[in-house]
């Protein structure tokens, strides 16, 4: 920690850097520099004696590029990786699609070629900590689940790879992931280290409590299928805080009457037939897909309005698909009664003659 460093020599070597920064620019693209700030450990305090310098060098044009530098300091064997960012990109920050904004947000300024500049970049932090104090919403969440999806690609990827190596990189990127999909779903970012994370993880309300321990377990296994498990696990225990979040929000329901007309001739139309035909020639994937895609069409409206869920894969019998079908034939009437309660008939037309007489008016 800085208490525990002499912390003067890095910072004469970081004014070095900032320095030969503004005299480069002076020379290749001079008035293509913004501003500059310093984030990352020399903003929150993390300093350790080999810890580099994150500058936020902001440019107004494409000729600041140039000013990006990675390069390796000898003497104390530290890396640092001089990059510039164009407003276009911090723009894109300031959306708050996803936590790691801690550079535009925090970042402390060294520089400043116009104050129109720190009072633009200040405007972009206005916008973010508006959004972040508003109510937690829908769209928020859905924000999260973004992320969260991303999460479950990698997760897929990580469960069903051979090699531990394989396992190994797309388990990480699952963690990681997964861990910005919490910030996301506790409306934060991180604004720490990332030397700091379990404590930022701890502190997010949302979350599985023993949600370190579920990720140590992770990334202390040595077997592939001890990395599987563990990852499993925390990605189950994940996606149970998300479905609390959402059960959580307090949805605006829709009228039945307005969200569920056409539902009931729609799912008869594809899947119906589908499901007897299944029965009669002994197809169980027409079965089974024509079950999946009937309850994910019944879940979307369940959660439209105030009806009861509708699981089609309950009716799934692949030993009897002649009763699976009977069933959903019943499941179709227990809809029904949904269009009685909001006091819609369905359509129905003895043949294509009074339908279209009907139709056309």
């Amino acid at each position: 920690m800085e208490s525990e460093i002499n912390i003067k020599p890095l910072e004469e070597r970081n004014q070095k850097i900032i320095d030969a920064v503004l005299q480069r620019e002076k020379k290749i693209c001079p008035g293509s520099i913004a501003l500059i700030g310093i984030y990352g450990s020399f903003a929150t305090g993390d300093v350790h004696a080999k810890s580099d310098l994150d500058l936020l060098i902001l440019i107004n044009d494409d000729r600041g590029w140039q000013l990006s530098s990675c390069f390796i300091q000898d003497d104390l064997n530290v890396g640092h990786d001089i990059y510039c960012t164009n407003w276009d990109s911090l723009k894109n920050d300031a959306e708050y699609n996803h936590p790691n904004i801690g550079k535009l947000m925090d970042c402390r300024i060294v520089y400043c070629a116009d104050e129109k500049y720190r009072t633009e970049l200040e405007s972009l932090r206005n916008s973010v900590r508006e959004k972040l104090n508003q109510p937690f919403s829908n769209d928020d969440f859905e924000k999260a689940e973004s992320s969260l999806k991303e999460a479950q690609s990698f997760f897929a990827r990580a469960v069903t790879s051979t090699a531990l190596p394989e396992c190994r990189k797309y388990s990480g990127a699952t963690v990681i992931v997964l861990e910005n999909s919490l910030a996301m779903l506790n409306k934060t970012y991180f604004k720490k280290s990332s030397k700091r994370i379990y404590e930022e993880l701890s502190e997010m309300k949302k979350r599985p409590s023993d949600l370190t321990n579920l990720i140590e377990a992770v990334i202390s296994a040595n077997e592939i299928e001890d990395i599987k498990s563990s990852l499993c696990n925390l990605m189950g225990k994940c996606t149970a805080t998300f479905d609390e979040a959402k059960k959580s929000l307090e949805c605006e329901k829709q009228k039945a009457a307005d969200v569920l007309p056409g539902a009931y001739e729609e799912m008869f139309s594809n899947w119906r037939n589908k499901m007897h035909l299944a029965a009669s020639t002994g197809n169980r994937h027409l079965a089974y897909t024509s079950l999946v895609n009937f309850t994910g069409m019944a879940e979307e409206l369940y959660g439209m309005t105030d009806i009861a869920q509708y699981d089609g894969l309950e009716t799934y019998n692949p030993d009897d698909l002649n009763e699976t079908a009977q069933k959903f034939d019943l499941l179709l009437d227990s809809f029904l009664e949904e269009y009685k309660k909001a006091g819609i008939k369905p359509k129905r037309y003895p043949d294509i003659d009074a339908f279209t007489a009907d139709y056309l008016g």
